[in-house]
């Protein structure tokens, strides 16, 4: 792919960005999902618009891409972000499948105008005894026979 598409798609999500803030509908966010050079999916932060605190720019365009593909992995496809993806979007796109990220803002520009995820990065480095939220352990023995069953269920879809 040239550089001239890839700067093409990444405007794209750089415009979403733009008009999510002049419509009022939240953060400075854009996400572009392609693939075979073609716009699969965009979307820009739903997070106010959708009362979602899920509904980043990355999440909803993974939602959207693998709605209209109908398949919930996204093999094949590349994301062009506005900003470098915090830790929840960096997790669904790799559990996604996604082969590349593209993005312009970093997560030091995000954080310089308050959307800081350095908690989320310092937590995730904490054992869980450590963590500022508490991680409470319950009923482990009820909830591993579901395990049990996954383990030895034929046929069954691995993801």
């Amino acid at each position: 792919m040239s550089n001239q598409l890839k700067e093409k798609f990444m405007r794209i999500a750089i415009e979403l960005s733009e008009h999510n803030i002049t419509q009022g509908h939240g953060g400075p966010f854009g996400a572009v999902i392609v693939k075979d050079d073609l716009v699969i999916a965009q979307s820009a932060n739903k997070v106010i618009l959708e009362n979602d605190p899920t509904a980043h720019a990355e999440i909803s365009a993974i939602r959207l891409a693998c709605d209209k593909l109908g398949i919930y992995n996204l093999t094949g496809c590349e994301i062009y972000t506005s900003c470098e993806p915090c830790p929840m979007c960096l997790g669904a796109i790799y559990w996604a499948g996604i082969d590349k990220i593209y993005y312009a803002n970093t997560k030091a520009d995000a954080a310089a105008i308050g959307f800081d995820d350095l908690l989320i990065y310092s937590e995730l480095k904490c054992s869980m005894e450590e963590r500022k939220l508490p991680f409470i352990q319950l009923l482990r023995e009820e909830a591993l026979p579901a395990f049990k069953l996954w383990k030895e269920s034929v046929p069954k879809t691995s993801y």
